[in-house]
């Protein structure tokens, strides 16, 4: 596959740490996908999870190399941290390698637009209200993690592709999708209220293109289950990119951003009119 160019890349919830993240996948993402600017949009490091049980194999600190060697390649990073790596919330401002750490971000496109680039941790009511329930629901997702991965060695030893349990979850319980769709209704308002035409996050795991409340929606997914990442071309367009089906050789790009009350369907590019 050729190299692509963007102007800016939007990454995720990696949980670098952990035994469920996809290293390998994005290292090979990295090495076809460059860009301008970085974002890191939280969760990078798993700071929970290592906090209880060291993990740090050699994709791992792969991961973390070739994001160096793209800063030093002229890439400018900026990592904004999230619950999972809030420890780096005390380093603001600081600079570590040419990744330079932010609370939020506002990021103009090309054709100057106004988002807002944040985690959204901020705007869960579990982690920021009940932190006891965000890390028992941190072990229960790994738990379901663990089994999906097993599953998933059967489904690839009959020839199957990857599926996701949590995916599939998360699309059928109601609260899991309330849950969504207040999420995403409170990161809209907080990009209006900073005077943004659009939000660009992460937290949920969850991968989309959209308008919620008249404005911009962009959730870049994670690299544990989906293996998503959001970009903005040259001229603007923002994309979401599907690892799973792009490492074979197409763009997830479904069409335009569905309606605002469509809580977490999937689009592919969106482009101001």
């Amino acid at each position: 596959m050729r190299p692509k160019h963007f102007r800016t890349l939007f990454i995720s919830d990696v949980h670098l740490g952990t035994k469920g993240c996809q290293a390998e996948a994005l290292l090979e993402f990295l090495r076809v996908h460059n860009a301008e600017k970085i974002y890191l949009v939280g969760d990078i490091v798993d700071g929970w999870r290592l906090r209880r049980t060291w993990y740090w194999p050699q994709t791992h600190n792969d991961v973390v190399q070739k994001l160096l060697r793209k800063s030093r390649k002229g890439s400018e990073i900026i990592y904004v941290p999230g619950n999972h790596d809030e420890f780096l919330r005390s380093y603001l401002g600081s600079h570590f390698g040419g990744v330079e750490v932010r609370d939020h971000d506002i990021h103009e496109t090309a054709d100057g637009r106004k988002l807002l680039v944040i985690h959204g941790d901020q705007f869960d009511v579990v982690v920021r209200n009940a932190r006891f329930l965000a890390h028992l629901g941190d072990w229960a997702y790994v738990t379901v993690l663990a089994v999906n991965t097993w599953f998933n060695l059967g489904r690839r030893f009959l020839g199957l592709p990857y599926w996701s349990l949590s995916k599939w979850a998360k699309s059928k319980v109601k609260d899991a999708v309330n849950f969504i769709g207040e999420f995403e209704k409170a990161l809209a308002r907080a990009a209006r209220r900073k005077g943004a035409d659009g939000v660009v996050c992460g937290h949920i795991h969850h991968a989309v293109i959209g308008r919620r409340e008249g404005v911009e929606y962009f959730n870049t997914g994670d690299w544990v289950e989906s293996c998503t990442a959001v970009v903005e071309t040259h001229a603007g367009i923002m994309q979401l990119i599907d690892w799973t089906t792009e490492g074979r050789g197409a763009i997830d790009m479904l069409g335009s951003a569905r309606d605002e009350n469509e809580p977490g369907a999937n689009a592919g590019s969106v482009k101001a009119a």
